[in-house]
C-alpha cells in the first residue's frame, strides 16, 4: 500500500515541476512561491479549525488530525524552514535552467542520502548500493557535457549552484520528516498542515523585506499554474507522509520512488517547453533511473 502511495506522490510530483516551469516564466520568485505557500494554507485550513476547534468535520478519515504541544508545533516550524529554504533555491534554478536538466538531478537525492549515513554513520554500502552510486556519479557528468552544450557551465552557474542546494537541503527535509513522524510520532496530517502555515509567515516576512522594494520591476503575472503547484505538491506530499507513516515504509525506497517523478518533468519539457538536446539527456535518465533501482534493491 506504501509503494502505491511513493508512486501516485511521483507523478504529482513531476506535474508540480511543470506547474513551477510554466508559472515561473517571466515572473518574479518570491511572489510567486508566496502565493503557493498562501494556497497550500488555505487548503489546509479547515483540517486546522476542524482539529483546534474540536468539531470533528475529518473524523474517521485520512485528514483526521490531532492539536500538537509547543515541541510538536516547534519540530514542524523546524521542517518549515528547511524545506522552505530548499524551496527558495529550487525555485530560481527551475525559472532559469531547463526541466530536462532539473529533473534528473533532482532524482539523484537518495544516492546522497545513502552517502550521508556512509560518512556520518559509517553505514557500509552494499554491492547493488556502490552501482547505483557509481552509475549516478557517472549521469551527473554526462548531465554537465549535455549542459555545457547549452552554455550551462556547472561551475560557474549560480543557479546550478541553486539547484544542487536545493537538492541537499530536500535531503535534509526528508530525513528530518522520517525523525519526526517516526521517532516522535507526530500525526502526517498534523504535519503538513501546520508546515504549510508556517511557510506562508516565513514567506510573508520574506516577501516584505526583499520583493515588495523591488516589485516595481521584479512583476508577478497571474497564471492559473500558480494555483496548480499547490494543489500538486499538497497532494504529492499528503500522499508521502501517509506512505512514511504506513507500516513497513523504508524512506530509502520511498525517496527512490519519489524521483521517478523524473519521468514526467523529462517528458513534458521535451513536449511542453521545446527543450534542447534531448537525446544525451534521455541517456543520463536511463542511467540515474537504473541506478535507484539498484539502491532500492540494495536497501531491501
Amino acid at each position: 500500500m506504501w509503494v502505491g502511495a511513493a508512486f501516485l506522490s511521483a507523478l504529482l510530483l513531476g506535474f508540480y515541476d511543470v506547474a513551477k516551469k510554466r508559472s515561473l516564466g517571466g515572473n518574479a520568485v518570491i511572489p510567486v512561491l508566496l502565493l503557493n505557500t498562501l494556497f497550500s494554507s488555505l487548503i489546509f485550513l479547515p483540517v486546522i479549525l476542524s482539529a483546534e476547534c474540536g468539531f470533528g468535520w475529518f473524523a474517521s478519515t485520512s485528514l483526521d488530525s490531532g492539536t500538537g504541544s509547543l515541541t510538536d508545533h516547534a519540530l514542524v516550524a523546524l521542517k518549515s524552514l528547511i524545506t522552505l529554504s530548499s524551496w527558495l533555491c529550487g525555485y530560481y534554478a527551475i525559472k532559469h535552467l531547463p526541466l530536462t536538466i532539473v529533473g534528473p538531478v533532482n532524482a539523484t537525492r537518495p544516492v546522497v542520502v545513502l552517502i550521508g549515513a556512509t560518512l556520518l554513520f559509517g553505514e557500509r554500502l552494499n554491492m547493488w548500493q556502490w552501482g547505483g552510486v557509481l552509475l549516478t556519479i557517472l549521469s551527473l557528468y554526462l548531465l554537465s557535457i549535455a549542459g555545457r552544450k547549452e552554455n550551462i557551465n556547472f561551475k560557474q552557474s549560480r543557479y546550478v549552484w541553486a539547484m544542487f542546494a536545493a537538492m541537499l537541503l530536500g535531503v535534509v527535509s526528508g530525513l528530518y520528516d522520517k525523525y519526526i513522524i517516526s521517532t516522535h510520532e507526530l500525526d502526517p496530517t498534523f504535519v503538513q498542515s501546520w508546515f504549510s502555515v508556517y511557510q506562508f509567515m516565513m514567506m510573508t516576512i520574506i516577501s516584505c523585506v526583499v520583493w515588495l522594494p523591488k516589485r516595481s520591476t521584479e512583476r508577478l503575472e497571474w497564471r492559473w499554474s500558480i494555483p496548480l503547484i499547490s494543489l500538486f505538491v499538497t497532494c504529492a506530499d499528503f500522499c508521502y507522509y501517509h506512505a512514511l507513516d504506513m507500516e513497513g515504509s523504508m524512506i530509502a525506497v520511498v525517496s527512490m520512488i519519489r524521483r521517478s517523478s523524473v519521468i514526467v518533468t523529462f517528458v513534458c519539457g521535451a513536449l511542453l517547453f521545446g527543450e534542447r538536446n534531448l537525446r544525451t539527456k534521455a541517456l543520463d535518465l536511463v542511467l540515474i533511473l537504473i541506478g535507484m533501482i539498484l539502491l532500492a534493491l540494495g536497501s531491501m
